[in-house]
Formats: structure tokens, C-alpha cells, sequence
């Protein structure tokens, strides 16, 4: 069903519906390209946080959510996968800095396999918690504070322990809704120079409110509008020549 060289994920007719009567995001269609990123920009309350979410299926976790289509990674149709082993395989990211607050950094980073049942060994988790924490550039920074709780770094350092979580159980797609919006401007800037390395070992979707910075670190955009897209494809043509006048629309600030 997929290019396996070039695109991780195929998204084909996918609708959600909190209601019965209306679709949140209607028969979206995209092909979303390996080891580059993603930006899914949009005003608010257009389907951009509840396609994400749906692709790692977190709209199961409430009642009344209806998810049609097929979402097809790696050989497999998410959907009909068993949700656990799709978690495993696709990571997310939330706009807020979340460490577990009771634990410490190195159980944060370890939560994935914790809350999966899969057992490690002492070697097996110093390892993890050290590659990490390397691969988000704090190991450095935290190495003599791995019993202290994650909660007490900075805004920054918590979302990149966050980050360092998610890639933990080594998933194929790194989903990030808004990572950035809770951060300062120098913190921003750290995680944008992060995600940006991270696409040679992960493919990412980025959801942003910010088009300056789905410009600057993504190689693919999808424009949202109203639950429908409205067009993907290469970044610097669709901010150069959006092909729909609702996109041009938006990126001038006539709507949003």
C-alpha cells in the first residue's frame, strides 16, 4: 500500500467525528514523506490537533469519537492494529511540557516500557536513559540529576525530556502537537534546532499555530480549513504559490 523508501504514512479517507452529525476533520487524503517534518498549519478549530491525535488512535481513550478511513505505516493499517503496539511505534509530543510529576528523570524516560510491561534489564535501561537523553542534548546537562524529578528543569529542558520520552521506545513517527507554544523565544529556538536533527532518525508531524516556524524547520505543509485539507505538498512552493486562495488567504492574515 506505500512507497516504503519515501513515505512513512499513507493517510487515505480519514474522517473523525466527535458528533454524529459533524465531522471535526472530513475525508483527508495525504502522503506523509520519511525522515523529513511535517507542518500542519491552520487556523484554530480546524482538525489539526484531532488529525494528529488520531493517527496514534488517542481518540479511543473517549467515548462517542468515531475515527473512519485507514491510516497505513509500515505494511500495517493503524486502525485496525492493536492501539498499544501503535503507541510503540508512534510517539507523541504535547504542546505543554508533561513529565510524570512523581518520577524521576531517568523513570520519565523509562515510563514507555514501565507503562508496556516490557521488561529491562540495569545495563538495558542506563543505556536507554543515556541515548535519550543525548539524542535531545540534555544528558549533559541532567546526567548528575537522574533521580531527581523531571519537574524540577526548566520549561525547555521538560519539553526535550518529554521529547527524549517519546523516543525512548525508538517509534517510526514523532507526532508533536504544538511543542513549542508554552516557550520562550530561546527555548523555541533549542527545540526547533532539535526536531530539525531529530528527522534524520524519525519522521515527524508538527501541528503550529506559528508559520514562521512551519517554514523554517519543514519540508512538507498541509493547510487546514474548516475540518477539510485544503492542500499539501512542498513547503516553500505552498508558502510561495499556494495553489488555493484559502491558503493564500491565511497566510496573508485575511483569515485565522
Amino acid at each position: 500500500m506505500e512507497n516504503i523508501d519515501k513515505t512513512i504514512l499513507r493517510i487515505h479517507d480519514l474522517s473523525v467525528a466527535y458528533t454524529a452529525d459533524k465531522l471535526s476533520v472530513s475525508h483527508v487524503n495525504c502522503d506523509i514523506p520519511r525522515n523529513q517534518i511535517t507542518a500542519i498549519m491552520g487556523p484554530s478549530g480546524c482538525g489539526k490537533s484531532t488529525l494528529l491525535r488520531a493517527i496514534n488512535r488517542m481518540h479511543e481513550l473517549y467515548r462517542g469519537i468515531q475515527v473512519s478511513g485507514q491510516l497505513w505505516m509500515n505494511g500495517l493499517d493503524l486502525l485496525k492494529t492493536n492501539a498499544m503496539q501503535v503507541r510503540r511505534q508512534v510517539g507523541m509530543v504535547f504542546q505543554r511540557p508533561n513529565p510524570f510529576p512523581t518520577m524521576s528523570i531517568a523513570d520519565n524516560i523509562l515510563a514507555g516500557y514501565s507503562l508496556n510491561g516490557l521488561r529491562l534489564d540495569k545495563s538495558q535501561r542506563q543505556t536507554i536513559v543515556e541515548q535519550s537523553l543525548r539524542s535531545v542534548g540534555l544528558w549533559d546537562e541532567v546526567k548528575d540529576s537522574l533521580t531527581k524529578r523531571g519537574t524540577f528543569l526548566s520549561g525547555g529542558q521538560q519539553q526535550r525530556l518529554c521529547i527524549a520520552r517519546a523516543l525512548a521506545l525508538r517509534p517510526s513517527l514523532l507526532l508533536m502537537d504544538e511543542p513549542t507554544s508554552a516557550l520562550d523565544p530561546i527555548a523555541t529556538a533549542t527545540i526547533e534546532n532539535l526536531i530539525s536533527e531529530l528527522k534524520q532518525e524519525v519522521s515527524i508531524i508538527i501541528v503550529t499555530h506559528n508559520m514562521g516556524q512551519a517554514r523554517r524547520i519543514s519540508q512538507k505543509s498541509l493547510f487546514m480549513y474548516l475540518g477539510e485539507l485544503v492542500e499539501c505538498g512542498d513547503t516553500e512552493q505552498l508558502f510561495s504559490d499556494p495553489s488555493d486562495s484559502r491558503t493564500r488567504a491565511y497566510l496573508s492574515g485575511h483569515i485565522g
